[in-house]
This record gives structure tokens, sequence and C-alpha cells, in this order.
């Protein structure tokens, strides 16, 4: 790669951003959607692909508004269809993070399970419940994470298919 050529350098840091946000997606406390998003601005905007790099980054922009809409809508309905609390998830996150320091790479899925057991088992003084209140709880985060991996990936078909456009 001739690093004197600016669009190509663009390209290849644009590709960084967007490859680590696909894996950021699967990897929590890094922005997976906002880093493949951000890639592909970068193409559009500073890549001088012109009409190509607009509609990349106007549909880029679209997909991510749609992503980030139905990536808390989607799982949040079917929570409050459950009967599980918005108290109850921000208190599991909380524990989650905890665990993510406590416990390294594993963590924050154990302390959010266990943060939303403890917080329903209080709230429904039975286990059982708790128990089915927490496994609509880890429902809600794999759907939330498929979408947000969707997202991603629609976002990164856009922008391949800009390259190859462009």
């Amino acid at each position: 790669m001739d690093v004197t050529d600016s669009s190509g350098l663009v390209s290849f840091i644009s590709a960084l951003a967007v490859i680590v946000g696909v894996v950021g997606v699967l990897i929590p406390m890094l922005p997976g959607l906002l880093l493949c998003w951000a890639g592909v601005m970068v193409w559009a905007l500073f890549g001088g692909h012109g009409a190509v790099g607009w509609t990349v980054a106007v549909a880029a922009t679209i997909v991510l508004a749609l992503g980030f809409v139905a990536k808390y809508l989607v799982p949040g309905r079917n929570l409050k269809r459950a009967g599980v609390s918005n108290l109850t998830l921000l208190l599991g996150g909380v524990c989650g993070i905890v665990g993510f320091f406590l416990i390294p790479v594993v963590g924050l899925v154990i302390g959010f399970v266990l943060g939303i057991y403890l917080v329903e088992q209080v709230r429904l003084r039975d286990s059982r419940r708790a128990w089915v209140s927490t496994k609509h709880a880890l429902k809600a985060a794999g759907v939330s994470m498929l979408i947000e991996l969707a997202t991603a990936l629609v976002i990164t078909g856009i922008w391949v298919a800009g390259l190859f456009a462009a």
C-alpha cells in the first residue's frame, strides 16, 4: 500500500474501524455500531468518492438510526410483556459492570445475570419467578445483540457496495 495515496489510506483506516466495529458488537464495552458507522463516514466523506460517498454516508446513517431504535424497542417491548421492570435492568447492568472489573472476560455476563436474579428475587420474593424474569432479560439481551450485529453487518455491506461502486 502506498501511504502517499490518501484515498487508499482512508480506505485502510475505514476498513480497520469497520472490522473492529463488527467485532466490537460481540465484545461488551466496545462501541461496535458507532465504530462501524464512523469508519464508513470517514471513507465516505474523506475518500474523495463524490456522489457515491454521500449516498453511502446517508444510507449508513439511516441504517444506524433504525438499528439503534430497534435495538432498544424490540427487547424492551418483550421485557414489558414479561413484567421485568426498568429498575431491574438498570441494577442488573450496574452489577454487570462491577462483574466486568471483578472477573475478567466473563464477569459482565455473570454480574448481569446475578444482578437481575437478585433484584427479581427481592422484588418478587419467589426464586422460581425470579429465574423466569432472569431468563427473559437474557433473551432480551441476546435479541438486542443480534439486532446490533445485523445492523453492523448491513452498514458493512453498504460500505463494501460503495467500495465497488467508487
